[in-house]
């Protein structure tokens, strides 16, 4: 069994206040909600806050989305107007990674995900948040890929261009630059 992962609370309490700052910067992503309840769950989650602190690090800027009311959750998804710049160059998943025989990045997306404790973006997903912005104008980002679209060897991506959101395919074994992911949370 690994080891619980926790923030000290300098860390922590920093990290709150990034996320707080960010919260009222951009109040129509979630209006309605009250920090200070979310704040509530935060503290109660130093695991979640573990996860925040990787999306933060890791350049994704998380934010609130939306609450899920059903089940008292609030969602958090990676913000950042390109696609995280500490996940770009991966490979889709682990069965890709192994696949290639040259020039191997130096990780993937589902792996990198899995460790850091966040979903991929869904295309619906994806597609929620470009209503509450304009995000990966410049860049693209890898998103949760269908099974049967996977058994064939592809995976799918998505940017946002010429004001319409696309979504594209590529070999599961492709990486770029200027392609990362985005992840969500719910806490």
């Amino acid at each position: 069994m690994g080891a619980k992962k926790e923030l000290l609370e300098k860390k922590k309490i920093e990290l709150l206040k990034i996320l707080k700052d960010r919260f009222e910067k951009n109040s129509d992503r979630h209006k309605n909600l009250e920090w200070k309840n979310i704040q509530v769950k935060l503290e109660a989650n130093s695991e979640k806050l573990w996860v925040l602190n990787e999306m933060e690090e890791t350049g994704g800027e998380p934010d609130v989305v939306g609450y899920d009311n059903k089940i008292d959750e609030y969602i958090f998804f990676d913000c950042s107007v390109e696609s995280p710049s500490g996940r770009r160059s991966y490979c889709y998943d682990r069965k890709a990674l192994d696949a290639r025989k040259a020039n191997k990045p130096t990780d993937s997306v589902v792996e990198v995900a899995a460790r850091m404790g966040v979903e991929l973006l869904s295309e619906e997903q994806y597609r929620d948040l470009q209503q509450l912005g304009k995000f990966d104008n410049k860049t693209s980002s890898w998103i949760a890929t269908p099974a049967d679209i996977r058994n064939l060897g592809g995976a799918i991506f998505a940017d946002y261009r010429y004001g319409t959101v696309f979504i594209y395919h590529n070999g599961a074994d492709s990486y770029y630059a200027a392609r990362g992911f985005r992840g969500s949370l719910r806490v």
